[in-house]
């Protein structure tokens, strides 16, 4: 009987444990940041000591729940904290997902384009921002150009009233002072500092950094007044496919679409393509010249990362670009391509480009590095031909080597320039060959101090031997603090024609009145950076700099010394750059996030005594964006803007009736992401909220748009326009008169899909 009733209790036991088993829950999910997998994100349910962390997937899974309702908590570094109430009932098994959002202290970022080498943005001795894919989709763009447009102290600057080409201007400098790079890559030069920025599809884009000042000891020519260094995604950690659509009330439609394909078991490729199309010509300011340029526009780029031993890099990429754009008078169609019945601006561009890196095989860190890029020009401006052709090769070998509390990087270098074009400038093709050593050793001389010291020397043979110092001192006063300064020196060798093509619009003759010589700056730039935790959870960035920068030779375009002429020549004096800028990011537990940026800026040239604002250079800047997620609705607003101060214009004589100076300006957008459906963004907003154009408080902006080709101006014998009745301000044609775009406002509609 005893045994009998044992062997029940012990049934019993094992029926009532295995009830209880069957009775509990389960929860799985997956973490993503935009929709890519986020690995290492802590899961836990508060109150209790159940918790997890996320595979290299983004995937988690918790077991053995007990019924019951609990709060999801998910943390991740440099992500805001992400709660959500769950009901578990008796044997549920439920599967969530979750999007972490940036928050504003994710400060510790791997950046590279400082100082060549990959370190953490808070350990690095130069400053560099950086901006994510997050930041580009809060105001959705076709190119990269646009989407600059909301980073403090970083303006594109259209150059055109009527082809709307541009450039991108750093701290007031004029674009060619800006190195643009792929994958830290110079390849965006010359030709393409006009073009290059355009058909990157952003998908591609892993993150964008920026550096403020002079970097010619590391990256050479060009890289004077700053840097941008476009990073795109490695294929191995890619989306599985993803694609980006938009359309505007204009009729603009843009379309990234990227896919990640697995060759082998080693091997993986990333193929992207942007494709951009504008054909409807709109002229709202009624001076019968579109207000904004047609284009029909491809991009296909490819990207191969080989898995080898130890890790080590081996990728190639490759872009192919065409675009057809015009702009002109409303009636222009392109059988008038290069006559002078109806006046138009047409260009047809294609270009592509190779890159690479290779890790050699060594226990040392050496890395080669190269890059090929041809771009051929065909364009008319009224009935001027401009045809170019360029190619332009680098290679690299850097040496990164680390001894004791040195950090060295060594390397070579050796760039290859082949320019022609039909311009009267170019009396025979360049055909350069630039070799270059440079070295940079970071010295850690006491826990919370280091210094950087660096030299560069290049031999360009039509200039000679060119010598690029640079030094970089850090603080680290704590973990949430940290000083920098800067200083160094920077050369550019300037192409007129591929960089400047206000010079071939228009009327205007071009007169290059010496042998141009290099210029060379001299650079001082001071940064403090500063974040402060609050007890309730809210984050402060404070990001604080100070700038100078002095240049010499330097070559600006005079407009005014012969209202019939660009007079291209060394400066007889100086140019200078200074200013402070500062970035403010707020993070509130509410998912409230702001960032806000100021710059104050003055960019003048001093000859004979007599010192000018620089033509089309703002003295104050502010961008902003205020974002806010609705957790319950899925649903986040994003109010994005910018404003520019008082510039100094372009202007034809003492009778133009234009303003000498244009207003404080500000373009303004909304933007509503809906994230609620699985694989999908839908998004949707209104541009230029004030519609705001420049034409505002002007007669006019383009010159004689009646009359492109003055055929009813009258000269005297000095070659100067004289007021007539059919001409009082005595005038010719010219579309140089620009400070901002001509498109007003339009709402937008776009749907982004990825599957991972």
């Amino acid at each position: 009987m005893k045994s009998s009733c044992k062997h029940l209790a012990l049934l019993w036991i094992a029926l009532i444990g295995h009830y209880s088993f069957a009775q509990s829950a389960s929860l799985n999910g997956k973490v993503t940041d935009n929709g890519e997998p986020l690995p290492l994100a802590n899961v836990i349910l508060k109150g209790t000591d159940m918790g997890t962390a996320t595979d290299i997937d983004g995937m988690f899974e918790m077991t053995d729940i007990q019924p019951g309702d609990y709060v999801v908590l998910v943390t991740s570094l440099g992500y805001q904290p992400y709660q959500s109430k769950i009901s578990l009932g008796a044997g549920a098994n439920k599967t969530i997902n979750i999007q972490l959002e940036p928050s504003a202290q994710s400060l510790d970022e791997t950046v590279v384009t400082g100082t060549l080498k990959p370190v953490s943005r808070l350990e690095s001795p130069v400053p560099v921002e950086v901006y994510s894919p997050t930041f580009l989709k809060k105001n959705p763009t076709a190119s990269v150009f646009d989407a600059l447009q909301n980073v403090n102290g970083v303006r594109p600057q259209i150059n055109c009233n009527v082809c709307n080409t541009g450039d991108i201007h750093i701290n007031g400098l004029e674009g060619p002072y800006t190195l643009v790079l792929i994958d830290g890559m110079p390849i965006v030069s010359g030709l393409g500092t006009v073009y290059g920025l355009t058909g990157i599809p952003n998908s591609l884009i892993e993150q964008i950094e920026i550096v403020k000042g002079p970097a010619s000891s590391l990256y050479g020519s060009e890289a004077v007044g700053g840097l941008i260094n476009i990073i795109t995604k490695n294929a191995i950690s890619a989306p599985e496919f993803f694609a980006d659509g938009f359309a505007t009330g204009w009729g603009e439609y843009n379309l990234d679409v990227g896919s990640k394909i697995s060759v082998s078991d080693k091997t993986n490729l990333l193929l992207g393509l942007n494709y951009f199309n504008y054909d409807i010509p709109v002229d709202k300011n009624g001076d019968d010249f579109t207000d904004l340029t047609l284009q029909d526009r491809i991009s296909i780029f490819q990207k191969w990362d080989f898995e080898r031993k130890d890790n080590r890099l081996f990728s190639l990429a490759g872009r192919f670009f065409y675009e057809d754009r015009w702009g002109g008078e409303m009636q222009w169609t392109p059988e008038y391509r290069g006559g002078d019945e109806i006046y138009g601006e047409s260009i047809y561009t294609r270009r592509w480009e190779l890159l690479g890196k290779y890790q050699l095989p060594f226990e040392e860190k050496f890395l080669l590095s190269f890059s090929y890029n041809d771009h051929n020009q065909n364009s008319v401006y009224g009935d001027t031909e401009y045809l170019a052709d360029q190619r332009i090769g680098f290679a690299q070998l850097t040496w990164d080597k680390t001894a004791g509390n040195h950090d060295l990087l060594f390397g070579s270098a050796v760039r290859y320039n082949y320019y022609n074009d039909n311009t009267p400038a170019t009396t025979e093709a360049d055909n350069i060959w630039i070799p270059s050593v440079f070295a940079q050793d970071e010295y850690t001389f006491a826990p919370k101090h280091s210094f950087l010291a660096g030299l560069r020397y290049d031999y360009d043979q039509r200039h000679g031997n060119i010598l690029t110092p640079r030094a970089a001192y850090k603080w680290k006063i704590s973990d949430n603090d940290i000083f920098r300064v800067n200083a160094g020196t920077g050369f550019r060798v300037v192409n007129l024609f591929t960089e400047d093509h206000a010079a071939l619009t228009g009327s205007r003759d071009v007169v290059i009145a010496e042998e141009l010589k290099p210029e060379r700056s001299v650079n001082v730039n001071i940064n403090y950076l500063k974040k402060i935790y609050s007890d309730n959870g809210t984050f402060i960035g404070l990001d604080a700099s100070a700038f100078y920068t002095r240049f010499s030779n330097v070559i600006l375009p005079d407009y005014e010394t012969n209202p019939n002429q660009i007079i291209y020549d060394n400066l007889d004096g100086k140019s200078v750059s200074q200013g402070v800028s500062a970035n403010l990011d707020i993070a509130f537990p509410s998912s409230f996030k702001i960032m806000v940026g100021a710059t104050w800026q003055d960019v003048s040239s001093t000859e004979n005594g007599v010192t000018q604002q620089q033509i089309l250079t703002e003295s104050i800047t502010a961008t902003w964006n205020l974002s806010y997620t609705f957790h319950a609705l899925k649903l986040t607003a994003d109010y994005t803007g910018n404003l520019y101060g008082s510039m100094r214009l372009p202007l034809l004589g003492d009778l133009d009736p234009r303003s000498e100076y244009s207003p404080t300006w500000s373009i303004q957008n909304i933007q509503f992401t809906y994230k609620g459906l699985n694989n999908f963004e839908v998004y949707g907003g209104v541009k230029n909220l004030l519609d705001w154009t420049p034409n505002r408080g002007n007669p006019f902006i383009i010159a004689r748009a009646n009359d492109p080709f003055d055929r009813d101006v009258m000269f005297d014998s000095n070659g100067n326009a004289v007021a007539t009745p059919n001409n009082p301000y005595a005038l010719t044609f010219d579309p140089s008169y620009v400070y901002g775009p001509n498109q007003g406002i339009r709402g937008f509609f776009g749907l982004r899909y990825t599957v991972f």
